[in-house]
């Protein structure tokens, strides 16, 4: 899963990602509001987390250009040190999907962020599962006929993302974009090397097939 974080604070802002790169999701963080609509707008993310007083565009102002101007429907968490139920009501009203109040604990700042990602696709369940493979997104528990399997936090980001859009064809940007980070050092062949690691411990028969031309699957 890829976040994108837009908060001015470098301390929170770097704390956040920090805690959410250890969860295994790809973070892209943005300092002003400027910065943040442009990655907002120009790249692929799960969710967006948005703080409402920012420099150079406001939150507030980021999360309306994102719903009308750009016909982006991204789930957005807005976070703010206002608590006063105008300031929610404004918030909710601009599109935000979510609010919540500085400090925060992490732990409800993760399961917010768990329940936003589930929105769009109500068919999401909390265990992933193909043929006799299983991933658990919450406790990062993979097994393959009951034996459990050590991945990487890479190689587990790049399996949910697979096990997400499970039947489809996923091209090489789709999971660059989503697994990892926007200023990630990603080289001609690092999709193709990860895939290979995943085939290797995943095990046969084969789950992960090659689409020559158009990307990756995983099915039967």
């Amino acid at each position: 899963m890829r976040i994108l974080v837009v908060e001015d604070e470098h301390r929170i802002a770097n704390a956040i990602k920090k805690g959410l790169e250890q969860e295994s999701f790809a973070v892209d963080v943005a300092y002003d509001g400027e910065q943040g609509f442009d990655l907002a707008a120009g790249e692929a993310y799960d969710v967006i987390i948005l703080d409402l007083l920012l420099p150079k565009m406001s939150g507030m102002t980021l999360c309306r250009r994102l719903r009308e101007e750009e016909k982006n429907h991204t789930p957005i968490l807005m976070l703010t040190a206002k608590d006063q139920l105008e300031d929610k009501v404004k918030g909710l009203n601009a599109g935000a999907d979510d609010y919540l109040p500085k400090p925060f604990a992490f732990a409800e700042l993760l399961a917010r962020i768990r329940a936003l990602s589930r929105r769009p696709t109500n068919s999401l369940q909390p265990i992933l599962a193909v043929a006799d493979l299983t991933l658990n997104p919450h406790g990062f528990v993979v097994k393959r006929a009951g034996r459990e399997i050590s991945l990487s936090r890479k190689e587990f980001a790049l399996l949910e993302y697979l096990l997400h859009h499970q039947g489809e064809i996923v091209d090489k940007d789709q999971l660059i974009n989503h697994v990892w980070n926007y200023d990630a050092d990603i080289l001609p062949n690092t999709v193709e090397v990860y895939i290979g690691y995943l085939r290797k411990k995943l095990g046969k028969p084969n789950l992960i097939k090659t689409k020559r031309g158009f990307g990756y699957i995983i099915s039967l």
